[in-house]
């Protein structure tokens, strides 16, 4: 990696990456099982829903349809449904509708590493609905005397995200710019 102690964790806490080993459990079944319903269930979805398989969740995109939010409505339902059936479950975003399974909380994984690391302040950047977890999770630590700076990789779309965020920038070239901003002020 060339980052001493870079820790990167995936799938809302699931995944983990350290040391250039990837750490990642089986997923359960009820994963499997959407994987197999879920390409019968939007048969009849507009032209450009997409799912995307993030093997341990599985996401079904609207962003290429005509019309992203119609879709998305239309289909919020059908998804929701087979979340219960599944035992998983759905978490919306940006023209997206994601199934995982419950207790992957990117707050918790959050809160978990910053435990476990003992750190003594924490930066989040995100740019997703399922981000505001993390936002919890900072103001919490924040509670407990723990510094936490909360950043929004900047987005006409999710507005919820730069309204809580303490910093917006413009997208990801923006993390990356605050981020070179940072190192080269510590370091």
């Amino acid at each position: 990696s060339g980052v001493e102690g870079l820790v990167v964790l995936g799938q809302y806490g699931r995944e983990r990456w350290e040391d250039d080993v990837l750490e990642t459990p089986a997923p359960p079944p009820g994963v499997e099982e959407a994987r197999r319903k879920l390409p019968r269930l939007i048969e009849t979805a507009p032209e450009g829903v997409a799912i995307e398989d993030k093997g341990h969740a599985l996401a079904v995109h609207t962003r290429r349809a005509a019309e992203p939010e119609v879709a998305l409505e239309r289909l919020r339902g059908i998804v929701a449904a087979l979340a219960e059936r599944t035992g998983l479950v759905m978490e919306p975003g940006r023209f997206v509708l994601e199934l995982r399974p419950p207790g992957m909380d990117k707050g918790a994984a959050l809160r978990a590493l910053a435990a476990e690391l003992g750190s003594v302040a924490v930066l989040y950047a995100g740019d997703d609905l399922g981000d505001l977890a993390a936002y919890d999770a900072i103001e919490a630590l924040r509670a407990e005397g723990v510094p936490g700076v909360k950043v929004c990789s900047g987005s006409d779309e999710v507005t919820a995200l730069a309204d809580r965020a303490d910093i917006v920038v413009d997208g990801p070239p923006g993390v990356v710019r605050l981020l070179e901003s940072l190192t080269n002020e510590l370091f």
